[in-house]
């Protein structure tokens, strides 16, 4: 909806990850260089961790665009809350082997002969595991056996892990040492600076067309990194939020003050916990702020009822004929 009010040629910040929208910062960087200099040992384990909507996917998705696929049989799961057998199964059908029930032997015999086949193609077999922090040891310990297995002398399989930070404690625990000796890189992806955070802005609005519309205010970008930490997937769901209330209030700047009620509207309306301001409390045997509060949830319903307004004004806008359209209300004079 609002791409069609500012003129985009897309959604510029779209929650699933897409590699066209790749941003290379210094941590995104380093993260690429320790997972291609993992592939280039063509054995082991890879493990790339970071918190929650840090990027770990789109780097990966970003990896493959820098990959000959044609040399690579890359096998991927994501469900990992699942016994170490069952794990082991999806594993091994990632690859494209059929999984009728049979027992777990002629299951790896048949895995161990698509590795042969592939290498007979000059093909690598490469495992990704995603939300690696959720497996069991056990799990880890069958991953580990998966790795075992060699064809002509030459590991089978690689495997990157993708984890959140908890997942380095699970690593570091004893029972794992010997996988652990098998680990040829890692790195722990952190979030965007407040430098790196505008970049990331600019950079994904410019891959839709942006040519200042609307107008970021200097301080906007500010609040932004402020709200999400520099963490890309907050800050992709702040930015589509904050792009929607501004063509439906059909406006062409983005302040800091809009950031700022914006954020507040998520936090309440997805539960991110404690509001950004609290209240002073009132003196003793002051009566509450009871018209306050009421006040301000007032507001609040009266906006969204706005926004609920104009987004039916926009849907009817967009169902009528394409000459019958009225045109987006260019951009005030700087």
């Amino acid at each position: 909806m609002y791409e069609t009010f500012f003129r985009l040629s897309g959604i510029p910040f779209q929650l699933t990850p897409d590699s066209r929208f790749f941003f290379g910062s210094a941590g995104h960087s380093r993260a690429i260089s320790h997972l291609v200099y993992g592939l280039s040992q063509e054995e082991g384990f890879i493990v790339i961790t970071g918190e929650v909507g840090a990027g770990k996917t789109t780097l990966v998705e970003h990896l493959w665009t820098r990959l000959d696929r044609a040399s690579y049989a890359v096998g991927r799961v994501v469900t990992t809350l699942v016994s170490g057998d069952d794990l082991l199964r999806l594993a091994v059908t990632s690859f494209g082997i059929a999984d009728d029930g049979t027992d777990k032997a002629t299951l790896l015999r048949r895995f161990e002969a698509m590795v042969r086949a592939q290498r007979q193609a000059g093909r690598r077999c490469l495992l990704v595991i995603d939300e690696a922090q959720n497996l069991s040891v056990a799990t880890l310990e069958e991953l580990r056996m998966l790795s075992n297995i060699t064809v002509d002398g030459r590991a089978s399989v690689q495997t990157i892990l993708l984890g959140q930070p908890q997942f380095r404690p699970l690593l570091a625990r004893p029972e794992l040492e010997q996988l652990r000796q098998r680990v040829l890189a890692s790195y722990h992806l952190g979030p965007l600076t407040e430098a790196e955070t505008r970049q990331y802005i600019e950079h994904r609005l410019r891959l839709v067309g942006w040519a200042d519309d609307p107008h970021w205010h200097d301080d906007a970008f500010a609040r932004v990194f402020a709200a999400t930490r520099g963490i890309p997937r907050r800050v992709n769901t702040l930015c589509g939020r904050l792009l929607l209330f501004a063509a439906l209030d059909e406006t062409h700047d983005i302040t800091a003050a809009m950031v700022e009620a914006t954020a507040a509207e998520l936090e309440q309306d997805l539960g991110a916990g404690a509001p950004t301001a609290v209240a002073t409390p009132a003196a003793p045997g002051a009566a509450e702020p009871i018209d306050r509060r009421l006040s301000a949830i007032e507001d609040r319903l009266g906006r969204q009822d706005r926004l609920l307004r104009r987004v039916v004004d926009l849907l009817d806008t967009l169902a009528e004929a394409p000459e019958d359209r009225p045109r987006a209300r260019a951009a005030p004079p700087s």
